[in-house]
C-alpha cells in the first residue's frame, strides 16, 4: 500500500532569504568565536559579570534551580531536541520525502560535528564555582543545549512553513520554538554551567546552519525540481 503523501510545498515569499540570515550569523559568530579565542578582556569581564549575578541568585533560590534542571535535562536537552528531528525524519520518509528527510538529519548531525569541533578547538572552561548548583562537562564554547535547540527548531518551522501550517498552528509553533530556544539558553546561564558569550555562540552558529541547509535546499530544488512523491 502506497504511503501516504506530503502537501506540496507552499511558497513564501520574504525579504530576508535563508542564505542572507545564515551569512550574517555566520559572520557574527566568527566575530564572537575570534573574541572568546583571544579571551577578549571586555567579553571576558561581562561573561563574569553575568554569571556571578545569575550565581548569587541562584544559591538562595533552591526550587527555581530545580525547575530550571528538568527544563535544561529533560524537556530542552540536545537528546530531546535531536528525538524531536528523528520523529520528522520519520515522517518525511514515510511519506515519500526521502531527500528531504536526509537532508534535515544530515544538518542535525552536522550541527552536533560542529559543535563538537569548535568545543575541542577552542578549549574554554566553564565556570567553577566554590558551591556549585549543578554541573556539566567537556569544554563550554558554544554551548551544546543552544545551538542543538536553534537548529532542531529552526528546521521543524521550515518544515512546518513549507507544507502549509495554517495561521493557528504555525504562531503556536513559532511560540514553542521561540520560548525553547531562548529558554535553554537561559537555564544554561542560571545554573552556571555556562558564559553568556557560549549561549550567544550557540544561537549564532544554529542559526548560520539553519540558513545555509535551507538555501542548499532550495538550490537543489531550483536545478532539479521539487522532490517527487511516490
Amino acid at each position: 500500500m502506497a504511503s501516504p503523501q506530503l502537501s506540496p510545498p507552499v511558497r513564501t515569499r520574504s525579504r530576508v532569504s535563508p542564505f542572507g540570515a545564515g551569512a550574517v550569523c555566520a559572520l557574527l559568530a566568527l566575530v564572537l568565536l575570534v573574541l572568546v579565542a583571544v579571551r577578549w578582556s571586555p567579553l571576558m569581564s561581562l561573561d563574569r559579570t553575568v554569571a556571578e549575578g545569575l550565581h548569587r541568585r541562584a544559591v538562595t533560590e533552591p526550587g527555581l534551580v530545580h525547575a530550571n534542571r528538568i527544563l535544561t535535562d529533560w524537556a530542552w536537552d540536545p537528546w530531546t531536541m535531536r528525538a524531536l528531528t528523528a520523529v520528522a525524519v520519520v515522517v518525511l520518509w514515510w511519506r515519500g520525502a526521502r531527500l528531504l528527510a536526509v537532508w534535515v538529519a544530515a544538518t542535525s548531525l552536522l550541527g552536533t560535528l560542529v559543535q563538537q569541533g569548535l568545543k575541542s578547538a577552542v578549549g574554554r572552561e566553564r565556570p567553577r564555582w566554590p558551591d556549585p548548583v549543578d554541573s556539566a562537562h567537556y569544554a563550554a564554547f558554544p554551548s551544546g543545549h543552544a545551538m542543538t535547540a536553534m537548529v532542531t527548531c529552526g528546521m521543524l518551522l521550515w518544515l512546518l512553513r513549507r507544507y502549509g501550517a495554517g495561521p493557528r498552528p504555525w504562531r503556536a509553533a513559532l511560540v514553542v520554538a521561540c520560548v525553547s530556544v531562548v529558554g535553554v539558553g537561559l537555564t544554561r546561564l542560571y545554573l552556571g554551567v555556562h558564559w553568556s558569550s557560549d549561549v550567544l555562540g550557540g544561537w549564532l552558529l544554529g542559526g548560520a546552519l539553519v540558513g545555509f541547509s535551507i538555501a542548499g535546499y532550495a538550490r537543489y530544488e531550483r536545478r532539479r525540481g521539487p522532490e517527487p512523491c511516490p
